[in-house]
C-alpha cells in the first residue's frame, strides 16, 4: 500500500494525473501559481510523491516529467479507499451516515449513488 497524502500532496497529484506527464515547471505555472505556491513548494510536493510511489519520474530530453501511474478514477478510489480505513477505520457506516444527512447531494450524484446500490445488489446475487 503507498503511502497516505497530504491535502496539498493530492492537489498536485490530481492536477498532474488529469493532465498528464509534466514538468516541475508546467505544474508550477499551470497550477502552482494560482495557488499561491513557489516552484520550490512544487519541486518538493512532486519530490515527495515521487517518494511515495504516488509520481512516476523519467527524464525527456534533460528535463523530468513527472506522471501518475494510475488514471484520475483510480487515483481518487484509492484517496478514497485510504480514508475510509484510516479514518473510518474500515466501516463505511459514518460516511452513509454524513450522505443520508447532507443537503449537498445533487440530482446526478443522487442517481449516481442509486446505480451504485444497484450494482452491490446485483453483486450480492451472483
Amino acid at each position: 500500500m503507498k503511502k497516505p497524502v497530504g491535502e496539498q500532496e493530492l492537489a498536485v497529484l490530481r492536477y498532474v494525473a488529469e493532465h498528464g506527464p509534466a514538468t516541475v515547471g508546467e505544474v508550477a505555472e499551470r497550477f502552482g501559481e494560482a495557488q499561491g505556491l513557489a516552484r520550490s513548494t512544487i519541486l518538493t510536493v512532486m519530490e515527495r510523491l515521487r517518494l511515495k510511489g504516488h509520481l512516476t519520474r523519467s527524464k525527456v530530453d534533460g528535463v523530468f516529467q513527472y506522471a501518475s501511474p494510475v488514471a484520475p478514477q483510480e487515483l481518487l478510489r484509492d484517496v478514497v479507499g485510504n480514508f475510509v480505513q484510516r479514518t473510518l477505520s474500515g466501516s463505511l457506516s459514518p460516511f452513509v451516515t454524513y450522505l443520508s444527512e447532507t443537503e449537498d447531494v445533487s440530482d446526478e450524484e443522487l442517481k449516481q449513488l442509486q446505480d451504485v446500490v444497484a450494482r452491490l445488489r446485483q453483486k450480492r446475487k451472483e
